[in-house]
């Protein structure tokens, strides 16, 4: 009689008949439920994001990623310029812009 340790591994091996399309079927399975619930989704909120950014205008109340809000006062290609309280003004680039603000829930 076999040792319970050598029953365990002769149990654990894989069948000698299995193809290996299984295996490839399955790693295939796996990148694809990685793909639909983890890929694909921040492609589509990182393009929903640089679109928000390239229609962005002087005079819109925006929101940084780091939490500042404040109006924009002048736009380059890769820089903003927002106004803050009083006459500050801050120099962001534009990928760190979080979101465009409502006027109404500025209080201006």
């Amino acid at each position: 009689m076999l040792p319970v340790h050598m029953l365990m591994l002769q149990a654990s091996g894989t069948p000698q008949g299995q193809s290996p399309f299984g295996m490839l079927f399955m790693f295939g399975a796996i990148f694809a439920i990685f793909y639909f619930l983890l890929i694909r989704p921040q492609r589509t909120q990182q393009k929903a994001h640089d679109e928000m950014v390239a229609a962005l205008s002087k005079g819109d109340d925006v929101a940084t990623i780091g939490g500042i809000v404040g109006k924009i006062v002048h736009l380059t290609d890769d820089r903003i310029t927002i106004r803050t309280a009083g006459d500050t003004r801050l120099e962001v680039e534009r990928s760190k812009i979080g979101h465009k603000v409502s006027s109404e829930s500025t209080g201006s």
